[in-house]
C-alpha cells in the first residue's frame, strides 16, 4: 500500500482499530476522513487532529451509503483508499431463536462493505493508485461459538475479498485484507478493552503500519499474534485449536 499522498476513508474511524489507523495515516500526511454513526465522537476525534475530516455514515443503511458516496466523491475527488473497518460483535444464544442481532451484524459487517464498494469502485478504478482494505478477523478462520454471526460475516469478508482482488487484478486498485487478532478495543465492551489476554491496540497498530510499509505487495496483513489462528487449518490440529479457543473464551466470559 502507498503510505503517503492518499485520501483515505476509514469507516468505524472514531474508535478502536479504525481510530488508531486514522491517527497513524494522518500523521504521515495523508488526508483522512473518518466515518461512522456517532457524529459527536467523530467531530471530537477529528478536532484533536487538525486537518482530519469526519462524516456521518450508517453503514447498515444501503440508501444512506449511496448518498454518502456521492457526496464523498464530490468533496474529495482525490479519494483513492477505503478501509472497511466498521463492525459490530454481539453474543448470540442460538437456541433462543432470535434474529435481530444476527441481521444487524450481517447488515453492518458484510452488506455494508459490499454496498460501499459498489458505490465507490468505478471512482477508485479511475485513480492512478488506489487501495481497498477490508478488515476481517482471526475469527474468520477459527470461530468463537459465542459470536456465530460475527465470525460468519468475517469469514464471508475473507472470501469476498479474495474474489474482489482477483476481479481487480488488472486494475490500479490494490485489495488488502487486515486480519486482526483479539485486540484491546471496546468492540464487545469494557472487558475487552482491558483484557490482558488481548493484544494492546498501540502494539497492534504499530505492527500493522510496519507490515504495510515493509511488505507493499502483501495481500493479507497478519501480525504475528494472529498467525496461529489464521493458519490453524493449514498447520494441522485445527479441532484442538478450536476447542481450546472456545473453552477458554467461554470460561472467561462466564466470570
Amino acid at each position: 500500500m502507498q503510505m503517503t499522498g492518499n485520501t483515505i476513508l476509514i469507516t468505524g474511524g472514531a474508535s478502536g482499530i479504525g481510530r488508531a489507523l486514522a491517527e497513524r495515516f494522518h500523521a504521515l500526511g495523508n488526508t483522512v476522513i473518518i466515518a461512522g454513526r456517532r457524529e459527536a465522537l467523530l467531530e471530537q476525534v477529528a478536532a484533536a487532529h487538525p486537518g482530519m475530516k469526519s462524516a456521518v455514515l450508517d453503514i447498515a443503511d444501503a440508501a444512506a451509503i449511496q448518498r454518502f458516496a456521492q457526496q464523498l466523491m464530490l468533496e474529495y475527488p482525490s479519494l483513492n483508499a477505503v478501509i472497511h473497518n466498521a463492525g459490530i460483535m454481539k453474543t448470540e444464544i442460538l437456541s433462543e431463536g432470535k434474529l435481530e442481532d444476527a441481521e444487524a451484524t450481517i447488515a453492518t459487517n458484510l452488506l455494508g462493505p459490499i454496498h460501499l464498494n459498489a458505490a465507490l469502485i468505478q471512482h477508485l478504478e479511475a485513480q492512478p493508485h488506489a487501495t481497498i482494505m477490508t478488515v476481517s478477523s482471526g475469527l474468520a478462520f477459527a470461530p468463537l461459538s459465542l459470536n456465530p454471526t460475527y465470525c460468519a460475516t468475517k469469514a464471508a469478508i475473507h472470501s469476498y475479498t479474495q474474489s474482489l482482488r482477483y476481479q481487480l487484478k488488472d486494475s490500479s486498485v490494490q485489495v488488502l485484507e487486515l486480519i486482526p487478532p483479539y485486540v484491546q478495543t471496546e468492540l464487545t465492551g469494557e472487558r475487552q478493552a482491558n483484557d490482558p489476554h488481548a493484544m494492546p491496540l498501540e502494539e497492534f497498530t504499530s505492527e500493522v503500519m510496519r507490515l504495510l510499509e515493509t511488505q507493499p505487495d502483501a495481500t493479507e496483513i497478519c501480525v504475528e499474534r494472529v498467525k496461529a489462528q489464521r493458519f490453524a487449518a493449514e498447520n494441522g490440529g485445527y479441532d484442538a485449536f478450536f476447542k481450546q479457543l472456545n473453552d477458554m473464551m467461554t470460561a472467561a466470559r462466564s466470570k
